[in-house]
């Protein structure tokens, strides 16, 4: 399967395609975690060629972290606690903004054993931040890539309710994704994916998975890849409309 090709939400060698795509592209690499705790960096440079496209990561794992680190607004985190969609996005930017990158990727979530800030556990935020606007294409103008990345990754959790275990899925509204208000991992029915905007236009998913703590790390880092993978693959071809005058 080529690197470009969208069709699988979460190919195995995603790491390998990002660092192929990033590299192919000439752009560069960053990665904020929290729950993931290093795993996504970890992923990134096992992959052949990471040397010339990742730039490097910051595990915050303490909430203060995440705004000295990162930049995350502190009246966010006050308000919200540091599993929240939007503390998702500004890891993603800020890991890019700060280690120099094009492109950063984020975590933030509730791996268990106990609830966090009021948030169930499986609860979980990823997000990516691409280039700044001024530096790159519009990537939602005319850039087909068919079903969403959320869309598709819901295909995969609506027969699995870990990335690799069979159960069952229901989706929600984003408004129920952000309000924490859910029972806890185990209850089948809330498992759910939703696609969001962040506020400077970064690309974020807002997850209810199941399973124990390994389970939910390990799908975080898979799901994050996956998004990271097709929004590369999606500024790539909005970059190859442009050279070539639209068509």
């Amino acid at each position: 399967m080529s690197a470009r090709d969208a069709g699988d939400a979460l190919p195995e060698n995603a790491a390998v395609d990002v660092i192929a795509l990033a590299r192919e592209a000439g752009w560069t690499l960053a990665v904020a975690e929290s729950l993931t705790g290093g795993l996504v960096a970890a992923e990134l440079t096992a992959a052949p060629g990471a040397s010339a496209a990742f730039r490097g990561s910051v595990t915050a794992y303490e909430t203060e972290l995440k705004h000295r680190l990162l930049g995350v607004d502190p009246a966010l985190l006050a308000r919200e606690g540091a599993v929240h969609p939007e503390v998702a996005a500004q890891m993603a930017s800020g890991a890019r903004d700060v280690l120099g990158a094009d492109w950063g990727a984020a975590t933030t979530g509730v791996a268990g054993p106990e609830p966090q800030d009021g948030r169930p556990v499986g609860t979980v935020y990823v997000a990516v931040a691409g280039p700044a606007p001024a530096s790159g294409p519009d990537l939602d103008r005319d850039v087909d890539l068919g079903e969403s990345f959320a869309d598709r990754l819901a295909h995969v959790l609506a027969h699995h309710g870990t990335v690799e275990a069979e159960t069952g899925v229901a989706t929600k509204s984003g408004a129920e994704a952000g309000s924490g208000h859910a029972s806890g991992a185990g209850d089948t029915e809330k498992r759910s994916v939703t696609g969001l905007t962040g506020a400077r236009g970064e690309k974020i998913l807002a997850l209810r998975l199941n399973g124990d703590r390994t389970e939910i790390r390990r799908d975080s880092v898979r799901i994050v890849l996956g998004l990271l993978r097709d929004e590369l693959i999606r500024n790539a071809r909005a970059q190859d409309t442009e050279e070539n005058g639209g068509t």
